[in-house]
């Protein structure tokens, strides 16, 4: 609108120029040559305005003239760059179906045209790679380092050559990146991953603030990468400086409340200074967030020398806490066989038997039936299922399990990586699971106080090789009597029924069982 108003105005003015040269009284005399010629103020207006627009269509021919040969060199290298990005684009899609034939003839192609271009040294170097030809790609990449706007895209393309082969030149070429564009997210990242792999906690955690810093990563990665960094470092310093270990635990558990082994580490600290109240406050703290055995681990340990019925009262109070959590069941189970209350033991195991057994519920249910009766049948039923039961969380990073906490997986690098989850089960035990569903066996059996009373078996108990994992003893066999009678019940020799798992000593008078084969 306001242009508008700004044009009218113009013709507006333009028109009361003219209309004042034709209104005003005057003439213009040019005298030549004895000659006089005289017009009016009009005429010589509007004459002086044509020989200037013929003076202006003049001088751009001559300029036109004068610039034609350098307009046509424009012309051509115009076509060339169109022609020459349209080679780019045609091998960058080569490339993408994994085209190698056509990505090679397009990267010539398009480096003939367009000579060090960027998208054709990338170009080149990606046709390289698919093709199988590391020097081409690497030395077109050093290409790239020669000029500054791709210098960056140089390195990273450097460091993915050299990282296969020579780890030291990698780091020096995420170092260069790194030094040169701190904002890059890869070199950030891999320059991370060096640090930790080095347990440069200090470097690698002034890596986490500048990445936080130019919002590479957000405020809670950045929190938790920094924590996981100074749990590290407190690791490291256990032993060393205890106090130093103490101080980034403590920062490390600020930063990230839920993080088992920095609040271990500070309740263990607190526990050797004697603060035995902010100890069982850090872990109460912690355990509410992430039950975790090592926190139920560090909790009944709190007092040095404390009976078994002292612990006992301390795993209540984090059954207490978390009510649901099933790791608070089977800490309180376990506190339970250690004080020898088996009744209430075998109900909180059973209703952990009923929802889902692990490992670990079959094991305490091992050790409560050795303890409490000694039925050695019993043990081998339970460590039977333990073999191929579901397994228990742990830590996983990238499809590896650990025991304990790391600060990087294994097999990345990648800071942080490990959490506390069920690991995948193997395949032997789905396959175990599966033909138990398909059975429809139950998950397990509860035993009757009558059953816990029945007498040791007459026949010698067989050998049972036990799990790797599962140290536990078995009672020695009881002495040779007579066989029970025939009822036609399938029993073993200390008269329980058998399971598919644990079929014990066969009687030579038995009916031939129906045998499972997991793998046909």
């Amino acid at each position: 609108m306001i242009r508008m108003l700004i044009y009218a105005a113009l013709l507006l003015a333009l028109a009361f120029g003219i209309y004042m040269l034709q209104e005003t009284p005057g003439s213009v005399v040019l005298t030549y040559g004895g000659y006089e010629y005289r017009v009016t103020l009009a005429k010589a207006a509007g004459l002086l305005a044509g020989i200037i627009a013929v003076a202006m269509i003049l001088w751009t021919l001559v300029r036109l003239l004068f610039r034609l040969p350098s307009l046509i060199a424009l012309s051509n290298r115009m076509r060339r760059r169109n022609r020459g990005y349209g080679a780019v684009s045609r091998g960058l899609v080569s490339v993408g179906i994994g085209d190698r034939r056509a990505a090679v003839r397009h990267a010539v192609e398009a480096e003939r045209l367009l000579g060090r271009e960027p998208m054709a040294l990338l170009l080149k170097a990606q046709a390289a790679q698919l093709s199988g030809d590391r020097a081409a790609a690497e030395a077109a990449f050093r290409r790239m380092l020669e000029t500054p706007e791709t210098r960056v895209l140089g390195l990273r393309g450097l460091y993915v050559e050299a990282r296969r082969n020579d780890g030291a030149v990698a780091r020096r070429f995420v170092e260069e990146a790194y030094r040169l564009a701190p904002a890059t997210p890869w070199a950030a990242e891999a320059l991370l991953e060096y640090r930790s792999g080095d347990r440069d906690w200090r470097g690698a955690r002034a890596v986490v603030d500048e990445n936080a810093s130019r919002r590479i990563i957000d405020r809670d990665l950045a929190k938790k990468q920094k924590a996981a960094l100074l749990t590290a470092e407190a690791l490291d310093l256990a032993e060393k400086s205890p106090d130093q270990a103490f101080a980034s635990a403590s920062e490390a558990l600020k930063l990230n409340p839920g993080l088992v082994p920095a609040a271990v580490a500070v309740a263990r600290r607190l526990i050797a200074r004697g603060d035995l109240s902010k100890a069982t406050r850090v872990l109460e703290g912690a355990w509410k967030l992430e039950p975790h055995p090592d926190l139920a681990e560090a909790y009944l340990g709190v007092r040095l020398g404390d009976s078994s019925h002292d612990k006992l009262k301390r795993a209540r109070q984090l059954a207490r806490l978390m009510p649901g959590a099933r790791e608070a069941k089977l800490t309180l189970a376990q506190a339970l066989i250690d004080a020898r209350e088996f009744v209430e033991a075998r109900q909180v195991l059973e209703a952990l038997v009923l929802d889902q057994p692990t490992v670990r519920v079959c094991q305490l249910m091992a050790e409560l039936e050795e303890r409490d009766a000694g039925h050695a049948g019993m043990v081998r039923k339970w460590l039977s299922r333990a073999g191929h039961a579901p397994r228990d969380p742990a830590w996983v990073a990238d499809g590896y399990v650990s025991d304990h906490w790391l600060p990087i997986s294994p097999v990345t690098g990648r800071l942080d990586a490990f959490v506390w989850t069920t690991p995948p089960q193997s395949i032997e035990a789905k396959v175990r699971a599966s033909i138990d569903a398909d059975r429809h066996e139950p998950a397990a059996e509860p035993v009757s106080v009558e059953m816990q009373a029945t007498p040791a078996a007459a026949a010698p108990v067989a050998p049972v090789e036990t799990h790797a994992a599962i140290p536990v003893a078995l009672p020695a066999p009881a002495p040779t009597a007579a066989p029970p009678p025939d009822d036609g019940a399938l029993t073993s020799a200390d008269g329980l029924p058998h399971l598919p798992d644990d079929p014990g000593p066969r009687r030579p008078d038995a009916a031939p069982r129906k045998r499972w084969r997991l793998f046909s």
